[in-house]
């Protein structure tokens, strides 16, 4: 079967399981869980509404030269714990739901988190808070840049905010660890999407986890490819919603955003081996595969 040919009965199967097309003038970027990327329009009308919390998640240099109005900073190294004996590693969640709620962030405050990389950032922190039991977080599309490309204020105040008391109820089945994956190699409902760059994949990987690099979500502009493209994307690679799909990176950042983009899909079962190569490639007791085929 030609390319042309495979590419037309993935997109019949994709109408056929109610993520392709659909009858009627459905725009191409449609979603399923449409409400989780934030388009920069709609977060300028939410923000003159005092609707929601703004995070942004750039450096602190970056923050303090421009930022959107109304934001707060959290940067994305700021989670991390940097004395883990694991690299990327986050603090303590005492720790961290200190920092949310001093950053005016409860479980019923609707966030939008954005940065200057297409959302690798942002999404680590979209992540966390779902995996700390919030229910409003969403991604900016497209980010800073964006925003900075269709002229829309930016300012350099940071805002004053009321702290809030943000607690903790971790949702078990957003995160994969080791002994999970592990546990698991041989379960044909379950697939493993190592989301770093090929030439780190051939340096070493879990061995029944697939290649499917992160920066394949995105379109040239830095913004989300459209619903179609990407579950066409992800089916021809044989990741489908039925599926419970575990994504891992090098240090638990670039995962996310292919966890996001999953659960922007619809996907259902998705979680994230948060702790990542930098765990599984440590450990000796953890088979590994090189890119002559050897296992470790």
């Amino acid at each position: 079967m030609n390319l042309k040919k495979l590419r037309r009965g993935l997109a019949l199967a994709l109408v056929a399981m109610g993520l392709g097309a659909c009858a009627g003038p459905v725009a191409a970027q449609d979603y399923a869980n449409s409400h989780l990327l934030t388009g920069t329009g709609d977060l300028a009308k939410m923000i003159a509404a005092e609707q929601v919390r703004v995070v942004d998640v750039r450096p602190r240099e970056a923050y303090d030269a421009g930022h959107i109005p109304g934001a707060v900073h959290l940067g994305a190294d700021d989670v991390i714990d940097p004395d883990s004996a694991v690299e990327g590693s986050l603090l303590m969640p005492e720790v961290l739901t200190q920092m949310l709620g001093w950053r005016g962030i409860d479980k019923e405050t609707p966030v939008v988190f954005y940065d200057d990389k297409g959302g690798f950032h942002a999404a680590r922190l979209f992540w966390l808070l779902e995996y700390f039991g919030h229910r409003q977080a969403s991604v900016l599309n497209g980010g800073f840049p964006k925003w900075q490309a269709e002229g829309r204020s930016v300012s350099t105040l940071e805002p004053e905010v009321a702290a809030k008391a943000f607690s903790f109820t971790p949702m078990p089945r957003r995160l994969a660890t080791a002994d999970w994956l592990l546990d698991r190699r041989d379960d044909a409902s379950v697939v493993v999407i190592d989301v770093r760059p090929e030439k780190l994949y051939q340096a070493g990987h879990i061995p029944w986890a697939k290649s499917i690099p992160w920066k394949l979500n995105l379109a040239q502009d830095g913004t989300m490819r459209p619903a179609t493209e990407l579950n066409l994307h992800f089916a021809s690679r044989g990741v489908t919603p039925d599926k419970n799909v575990a994504v891992h990176c090098q240090n638990g950042k670039a995962a996310a955003h292919t966890y996001f983009t999953l659960r922007l899909l619809g996907y259902p079962r998705v979680r994230s081996y948060d702790r990542s190569w930098a765990e599984w490639g440590l450990a000796d007791d953890l088979p590994k595969s090189v890119a002559a085929g050897k296992k470790g």
